[in-house]
């Protein structure tokens, strides 16, 4: 058994330069900012998502984007370190960022199948710790720097985060499957037709 596969999480520091950090993090304020403007004037509908979400269940106050194109390139980008450092062949399922402003919190949670090898990558802002639970029950507190991040068993470990006490972080979550079951082939990218695609827009609809 490897030590990922014992400890069911792992740092790892720098694996996006600052450079490429830094224009994510500016390109996803960017895409905030347009998110808003177009709420606020009725310029779309307050209902869609293609334009990502003024809040969601586990972090009501921060904007965030399922499937944003930007950070699926970064899924794929990612994948081979992601393979190497797990020691296992990864299905790519799905990205989902955030920006998370002062007062900001992640509630305490385990994640769905899609979510079974993640990884939380500081793209900017604010040092913001994530907390897990180990497999002892012991809390395990994170710093990542921008361009670090922390792989996960998703769907094992308790993760959350307490309240930003700063002005705000920026992260993307970029989440796998093993390769190997029927139920991870099934699980390939969500379920959707390919990548950049909402959650919705499934096999069915080809």
């Amino acid at each position: 058994m490897n030590k990922f596969e014992k400890d069911k999480y792992m740092i790892v520091r720098g694996v996006i330069d600052p450079q490429l950090a830094t224009f994510v993090h500016d390109y996803f304020l960017l895409k905030r900012q347009v998110a808003q403007t177009f709420f606020n004037s009725k310029y779309i509908s307050p209902f869609t998502t293609e334009h990502g979400t003024l809040g969601d269940s586990q972090c009501p106050d921060s904007y965030s984007h399922y499937g944003d194109v930007a950070m699926e390139t970064l899924l794929i980008w990612i994948k081979p370190v992601m393979e190497k450092k797990v020691k296992h062949k990864l299905y790519p399922t799905y990205s989902y960022a955030r920006v998370y402003d002062k007062g900001a919190i992640l509630n305490r949670h385990i994640d769905r199948y899609s979510c079974e090898i993640s990884t939380t990558l500081n793209l900017g802002g604010d040092v913001w710790p994530i907390y897990l639970e180990n497999t002892k029950g012991k809390k395990i507190k994170v710093i990542l720097n921008q361009g670090d991040m922390l792989v996960y068993k998703g769907s094992d470990l308790y993760h959350w985060r307490e309240p930003l006490e700063k002005n705000y972080c920026v992260q993307v979550f970029l989440h796998y499957n093993k390769e190997g079951t029927k139920k991870s082939k099934e699980n390939y990218l969500d379920g959707r037709v390919h990548l950049g695609l909402p959650k919705n827009f499934i096999k069915e609809n080809k």
